[in-house]
């Protein structure tokens, strides 16, 4: 019987939201297709898989790369797909390359001494920011054929990608870039994890219920009525293993993103709803991101966080979840991810053409992980809820598009209305405030009246040649 062509595969950042995910998408692959799992993570793992072909191996990629080849020899000679999703999270983006350009080139110049034999593609997971979604607008959908943009030496994508590309045009083995948007899912670690965006959001809304409070949507106005997209990590996941198994697809990068759009309008109050939380009609903006070119919030959630950890405690005191689960909300990442001033999806045409198939709903995704979290204990678990309720049939008909447009249209009009007569007003007050100011009393009208001289009679003398005209004096008035 010929040998099965086993695949072996190295997961960096096991501990982390795609990280995590690679794991789950691989050991529901056959044995016959995938022999061993070896995953690494700074830090112990924080799930225990009962799957026998899962490996765990303590790995700093921060640390010189000798030392890495040493600490991989004997678990990683025979890898033959290595996924890099390693992360290490700054809120300041320029400074995101000080270590994670070194985090990858250590990373791959270890597996490349170990594997040489046996490595077949790497597979590097990077992300919206390589368009520049992340600094103001760009084109939209970004897409795979926009060129790179003049960074100046910041974006550490790009060292990232350069070193690998050289590297793999002197070796046997193949490279595939996934690129996703922002990531929802579940993340088993606590502390250190840079994008938990359900965990931050669930945890927000959570505590703002306990204090009595609607909860108001963070970033601005034009975001929130604006197109967004998004990338559930099971799908990136999903994506890797495809790209990374079929021949057709190497040496190709690929945006991920979970192939539907929403509305934030539409969104924000469905995930509230799963929590029991119940949004008014109308919200105050204080931020509009009308300019469309700087970031813009309500408010930051980096600020609001602050002191708010009691009321946290107060929540899992009374409905269950974990205590410390508070210190893991990214708040800075989630500022950033609802307070663009400009549109921000991709394109997945690309894969899409090359035959990746898998479709995801965003608010399922969203309630999934939620539930992850809630399994784990997390967060405290929400019964009743959610989009795997039974579907109950409408009662009662939704609004006419065309009449609740003209409603909008006719309160705009007369707030615009309000709005001018106020500044007439107030320009009225002004002109007469100015006018009381510039006229003179009566007694200083005396005071400075200039004295009238008598005008001399001055002889007038007639046209020449007209007798008829006869003028005896002129009167001059000073």
């Amino acid at each position: 019987m010929a040998p099965l062509n086993r695949k072996v595969a190295l997961i960096t950042g096991a501990n982390g939201i795609t990280g995590n995910a690679l794991v789950e998408e691989l050991i529901r692959q056959p044995e016959s297709e995938w022999s061993k799992i070896v995953i690494t993570s700074r830090r112990p793992t924080q799930v225990f898989w009962q799957d026998p072909r899962v490996v765990f191996l303590p790995l700093d990629f921060l640390r010189p790369a000798d030392e890495l080849v040493e600490a991989m020899a004997l678990l990683c000679h025979d890898v033959t797909h290595a996924f890099f999703a390693s992360y290490v999270h700054t809120a300041d983006f320029k400074t995101l390359k000080d270590c994670n350009v070194p985090l990858f080139e250590n990373f791959l110049v270890a597996i490349d001494k170990v594997a040489r034999d046996s490595l077949q593609r790497v597979i590097l997971h990077t992300g919206g920011k390589h368009y520049g979604i992340h600094l103001g607008p760009t084109e939209a959908p970004v897409h795979e054929g926009m060129g790179r943009y003049e960074d100046y030496g910041e974006n550490f994508y790009y060292y990232q990608e350069d070193f690998m590309f050289a590297m793999a045009a002197k070796r046997q083995w193949d490279w595939n870039i996934i690129r996703p948007h922002a990531i929802i899912g579940y993340t088993p670690a606590g502390p250190g994890n840079g994008m938990s965006e359900a965990l931050t959001l669930a945890i927000y809304i959570l505590c703002c219920q306990e204090n009595g409070n609607v909860p108001v949507f963070p970033g601005n106005e034009f975001f929130y009525n604006t197109v967004d997209d998004a990338s559930f990590a099971p799908s990136i996941a999903d994506m890797s293993r495809w790209a990374a198994t079929h021949d057709h697809t190497k040496n190709e990068a690929f945006n991920h993103t979970n192939g539907d759009t929403f509305m934030w309008k539409y969104l924000w109050p469905k995930l509230l709803a799963y929590f029991g939380v119940e949004l008014p009609d109308t919200q105050e903006w204080q931020a509009t991101g009308e300019d469309h070119t700087r970031m813009s919030n309500n408010f930051l959630m980096t600020e609001w966080a602050k002191g708010k950890e009691p009321l946290w405690t107060a929540v899992v005191a009374k409905h269950g979840g974990n205590p410390q689960a508070f210190q893991w909300g990214t708040w800075d990442f989630f500022d950033w991810a609802v307070g663009k001033a400009w549109v921000t999806i991709g394109s997945v045409g690309k894969a899409r053409k090359y035959g990746w198939t898998r479709y995801e709903d965003t608010y399922e995704c969203w309630v999934k992980t939620f539930r992850s979290f809630e399994n784990a204990g997390v967060l405290p678990m929400i019964k009743g809820q959610g989009a795997f309720k039974p579907a109950v049939p409408r009662t009662k008909l939704l609004p006419n598009p065309g009449a609740l447009a003209q409603k909008r249209a006719a309160a705009l009009a007369e707030k615009e209305a309000a709005e001018a007569a106020a500044a007439a007003t107030t320009m009225v007050a002004e002109g007469e405030i100015a006018a009381l100011v510039a006229a003179p009393t009566a007694e200083s009208a005396e005071e400075e009246a200039p004295a009238a001289t008598e005008a001399p009679d001055i002889p007038a003398v007639a046209p020449k040649g007209d007798s008829s005209v006869v003028v005896s004096h002129v009167e001059q008035v000073m």
